[in-house]
This record gives C-alpha cells, structure tokens and sequence, in this order.
C-alpha cells in the first residue's frame, strides 16, 4: 500500500513537472522577440516679455499670514495670489515700478522667506492657421486622419482605453459644457470632463474662446466609434480643462505654474502642455518637478520655431519634449530639435497633401472657429502642439494599464518608438523615435504578463521543490495549482493579444479584471490612480483567500498556487517598478514588497504541506 502510494506521488510529481515544462516552452515561444522593458505648438512660440512691470514671487509654504504683510512692508510691494487656486503653494504676483525692478528682484532674492523671485512673463502657442473604414472607429472623418494610424491606433484601440486616466489639458480652455455664450462641440459629447479651473478669469469655468486647447483635448480624448465626426488616442480618458491662455492664445508663467501644481493635486495623472516659450522660469520648473514627483506624467510640445533648441516647459528635466512628423514621416519645417528632445508624433503640414486625400495633411479635429465659441466645425492644425497630444494619449492607455509610476511610463514609450520609415534615426530630431501606440502597450500587458507568469512559475516550482525534499508535500499538485500560480502572478494577460475575439472578450466587465495577476485587481477596482494600493500589494489577500477555503480540500493546491502567483507578482515589481506603493513612503517601498513576497511564498509552502 505504502509503495503504491509513493508511486502515486511520483507520478504526479512527474505530471507536475511535464505541465511546467509544456508552460515555460509555450512562455518562451509566445514571447520571443517582443521588446523587453529597459533597465521631452503650436506648442510654442517664443516668449514673451508680457507686462514688464509684473513680478512672480514663491514664498516658503509654512511662512504664516502675518509673514506676507511684513515683507510687503519691508519691501514696498503689493502681493497678490496669481489665482484663488495659488494660497497653498504661496505664489504670489506683484505690479512694480520698471526702473525699480531689478532692485526690487535682488532684494526679494536676499530674503530668507522667498523661495523664488523672478519677472513674469508670457507662453503663448503659434497662430493656427486656417484650414482652407470600415469597422472600428465608425467616425465617417477617420479615414482623413492618417495621423492615428501613423502612430499605430487601429491595433492600440484593441489593447487599451484609457479609462480611469485623467489627463490635464493646460491650454486656452476646451469647448466642453454650455454655460452663456459657450457650448460644447459635438464631438465632445460622449467624453468625459472633470473639475477643471480657468487660470485667467479666476473662475470654475475653463470655456475656449481661442479653438486650440478643444483641438488638443480632442485629439487625447475625443469620442470615438460615436458614429459622429473623428476619432481620439485614449476614447476612455477623463479631460481635465486648464485654462490658463486667453483668446489670443497667451498667458503668463504664474497661471501656467499655477494650473500644473492644481492638475496634480487634483488627480490629473497626465498633464499635457501645448505652450511654451524661449526663457527658463524656475518657478514652472519647480512646478514640473512637483507634477512629476506626485506621479503625473507631463508631456510638452517642444516647439515651432524650427530651431535647434526645445522651448520651456519641454525641455525641463521630467518633462517629455515631442517634435513633430508630417504624413512622411519626416519631422516638420517648424519643429524644433536638441539633445532634450524625448520622442516625436504627429504635428502635420497644412502646406502639403502627401497623402493624395485632397486634404491639407493636418491633425484633423473639432473645435471651435478660432476665437468665435459659437460656432464649430472640422479643422485640420500643425504644429508640435498637435503632436503633443498624440503621446499623451499614448502614456494615458499605458496608465490605464498599470503602469503609473512616470518614469516607468517614459521608459515604455522611449523603447517601444520606431524609427520613420526609410529613414535612420535622428535622435536630434526624433529622440527615441516615433511614438508606436500598440508596441508600448504589448510592452506593458505581454511582456511585463510573460515575465509576471515565467516567474510565478519559477518561484511555485521552487516551493513544490523544496516540500517534496522534506516530504511535507500533503496535497496534489498539477493544472489546479498552474491555475492559481496564473490568477496570482499574471491573470490572462494573452487575452487581448488572441484576435479580435479575445480582445473583445477582454474588454468585457470582470473578464478584464481576470487579465491582470490578484494584486493589480486594484487597477479595476479603484481606478489607475489608486493603483499600488497597499493591501493588495501585500499578502493580506492571498491570507484572506486561503482562510475561506482551507477547509475544502481540493481547493488547496490552487489556493497554495495563488499564494506562489502573488509572490511572482510582487518581485516583479520589486524589480520593475512600474507603479508607487499607495501609503507607502518610496524608499520603503522595496522592502514591503520583499517582504510581503517572503509571507506569501511561505504561505504557498504551508499549505501545501499540510
């Protein structure tokens, strides 16, 4: 009886192993040679001088009420807050005489309550110009926006929505609600708005008056497969509207500064920046700094001067600078390049019809008439603001996929960027290369899934391993416990990637939370900006599982496989950090995940042992 049993256990330990092999080899066949994870408008004019007399001044944030009254005194100002949005990060704007203001500058530079001291100036975005398919999207203007497709769209809309992702449009406003004599473009009427603020009336309402910033909005999220007008990049996203330049399309440094600091406190997790100008400001470089280190991505136009320098806020360190392709592919006659430049995308040429459509090969949107809110048509624009909005569409899918931390997103897209056809790489003038929509989320959901799975297997193999040589293996190993390793560690990342069915089938409500290893269900549950949540991302739900099922002895062996999934799961964070630990503080967060990956694997191990 002993030696039948024995038999028994070996011929299912052998079963085990076979199963394990079959997986690894059809793991490596899958993934071999996709691309492995790797270990900076009209975007802009120049700037302006704007009002020479105005100064910016960022005072410390703990300096109390009676602080600000004092240094008004002593040096012979009048503070006031750049907007009602500007109390907490203390930023204030001042009106000087212009012969006293250098003086002025110098003394505010020597005072231990001032953080910065500088001119304010004016960003403004260039003039616009005038513009003299079948099955998905359904939108009967698709097949005049070859842009998309230049950046990889009818395969990334089978991947990724953007959904949950709030993007940032800090710009002249966006065409989104009825309120007096504004109104919200047809095409926005399936789009998600949220919150925003208008940085240049002091106002809930970010309405354009100039057409440019409902141009970039739709671009990053128009509706789409609405059966009405044109597509955008990321169908599902949330706009979030920053009004911050008027109907001329200019604004000050201050109010710009102002809205990128409101969009990060307010949940944005992309900020988009059509805008620009030739002059630094540290106060909008901090201001960049904050948004990026609060977890936004913030990506910019890098310029329309046709000049060998990238334009501020682009070329601010954290800030992804994007120049600007035309239908060929080459970069256009006005996009500026340098060493600062991150990636390219699409800007168009309104001068050309490469593409034989009879149409300027612009960047084809709705919007508003140029500076009359009332009306509203279908315009085709150029410049890098145009091609701005194209990659931050792109990071928000990646965003909607799980990978949140900014560095990690800027990683993606610089990896998975292709070079222009027939042509050799000019990282001058296209950084990385052009921005690929599908390639970047393949990174993100087949790699990263394959990588998640060949580990969970290792790790589960490395536990079986180890009871078997102590003779504490009490359950039976096998597809159940392969299933749980593949629940726990990478859920059905393959899904999307097997035709249209299957990302059909992924997009359904639950399956798609099935695509994913257990503690990045907290992606689908919470939303993107929730994502890394801590109790997820620890073995508190793999505990959680097994104490509800212990008792039922069939279930212990995926229960036990689901622990070892979890495991995987969070060494490969450990490793790749895709996404910040919610509650966590950064530099802590390696350890939590190691340790919670030891607890799980010792769970795995415990259970089947007994």
């Amino acid at each position: 009886m002993e030696e039948g049993e024995r038999r028994s256990r070996s011929q299912r330990g052998n079963l085990f192993w076979v199963l394990l092999l079959v997986v690894v080899a059809l793991l490596w066949w899958w993934w071999r040679g996709a691309v492995v994870f790797e270990g900076r408008s009209s975007g802009v004019s120049e700037q302006e001088e704007g009002d020479p007399d105005d100064i910016l001044v960022d005072l410390r944030d703990d300096l109390p009420e009676g602080g600000v009254a004092a240094l008004e005194a002593a040096i012979g100002i009048d503070l006031e807050l750049v907007s009602s949005e500007s109390k907490d990060e203390r930023l204030y704007r001042a009106h000087v005489p212009p012969q006293n203001r250098d003086g002025i500058l110098s003394a505010l530079s020597r005072r231990a309550e001032v953080e910065v001291a500088e001119p304010d100036a004016e960003y403004r975005i260039v003039d616009v110009p005038d513009p003299k398919w079948e099955g998905f999207p359904n939108d009967p203007q698709y097949q005049y926006q070859w842009h998309l497709r230049q950046i990889g769209m009818p395969d990334a809309w089978k991947l990724a929505d953007g959904d949950g992702v709030v993007v940032a449009v800090i710009d002249t406003g966006v065409a989104y609600e009825d309120h007096g004599r504004f109104h919200r473009v047809a095409d926005l009427a399936g789009t998600r708005v949220t919150t925003g603020f208008n940085f240049v009336a002091n106002t809930p309402h970010a309405n354009d008056d100039h057409g440019h910033g409902t141009h970039v909005a739709g671009t990053i999220a128009q509706s789409t497969h609405n059966g009405v007008g044109v597509a955008g990049v990321a169908r599902g996203a949330t706009i979030m509207p920053l009004k911050v330049l008027s109907a001329s399309g200019s604004g000050s440094v201050g109010a710009i500064a102002d809205a990128v600091r409101f969009a990060a406190d307010k949940g944005a997790k992309v900020i988009n920046m059509s805008l620009g100008g030739r002059f630094s400001s540290k106060i909008l470089q901090r201001a960049v700094r904050y948004a990026v280190d609060k977890g936004v991505v913030v990506v910019c136009a890098a310029g329309n001067d046709g000049r060998g320098r990238i334009s501020y806020p682009a070329a601010y360190p954290g800030a992804l600078a994007v120049a600007a392709t035309q239908y060929d592919e080459t970069t256009t006659f006005y996009s500026n390049w340098g060493k600062e430049l991150d990636i390219a995308a699409p800007g168009g040429n309104t001068q050309v019809d490469q593409n034989q459509d009879g149409r300027p090969d612009g960047v084809l949107q709705n919007t508003i008439y140029v500076g009359d809110p009332t009306r509203e048509d279908y315009f085709a624009f150029m410049g890098t603001s145009m091609a701005s909005p194209h990659v931050a569409g792109v990071a928000a899918l990646l965003i909607s996929q799980g990978v949140t931390d900014p560095t990690a997103v800027e990683k993606i897209l610089k990896a998975t960027a292709r070079p222009p056809k027939g042509r050799a790489l000019d990282s001058a003038r296209y950084g990385a290369g052009i921005v690929d929509a599908p390639a970047a989320l393949t990174a993100a959901r087949r790699n990263h899934g394959a990588w998640q799975l060949g580990l969970g297997l290792i790790v589960a193999g490395a536990i079986v391993s180890h009871a078997r040589r102590r003779a504490y293996l009490g359950c039976t190993v096998g597809p159940s416990y392969l299933a749980g390793v593949l629940i726990g560690s990478s859920g059905l990342f393959f899904l999307p990637f097997l035709g249209d069915l299957g990302a059909t089938l992924a997009s359904w409500p639950g399956v798609d939370l099935l695509t994913h290893g257990l503690p990045s269900w907290d992606l689908h549950l919470f939303g993107p900006s929730s994502h890394g949540n801590a109790l997820f991302f620890s073995g508190l739900l793999p505990l959680g599982v097994i104490a509800l099922g212990y008792g039922f002895s069939r279930l212990r062996a995926p229960l036990a496989g689901l622990a070892a999934g979890v495991a995987a799961h969070l060494l490969f964070h450990l490793v790749v950090r895709t996404a910040d630990i919610q509650w966590i503080p950064s530099v802590l967060d390696p350890i939590w995940l190691a340790l919670n990956a030891i607890a799980c694997a010792w769970l795995s191990f415990l259970v089947l042992r007994d």
